[in-house]
């Protein structure tokens, strides 16, 4: 599972934005929000017919997998990278 997000945003003229963001804390945090998402993917699962323990593992994979994803986009005006850790 992904520990730490590092988003970097910067602009030739200006100086570079570091941001270190951790995860657990933010999911802490979102934890009320998640609580509504994870019944809307119940009931969608429902309406699907999609069994929901397979979709509840498909997406616990998914998170573990995000873990070493670099994003990085370079224009002339600006640059974004996002590095999950």
């Amino acid at each position: 599972m992904p520990l730490l997000v590092r988003v970097q945003v910067g602009r030739p003229d200006r100086r570079t934005l570091r941001f270190w963001i951790p995860v657990l804390p933010v999911l802490l945090l979102l934890s009320p929000l998640l609580v509504l998402a994870a019944l809307a993917a119940a009931v969608t699962c429902l309406v699907w017919r999609i069994p929901p323990i397979r979709a509840l593992v498909a997406a616990g994979r998914l998170v573990c997998a995000l873990r070493g994803t670099r994003i990085e986009i370079d224009q002339p005006d600006a640059r974004l990278l996002i590095d999950v850790r």
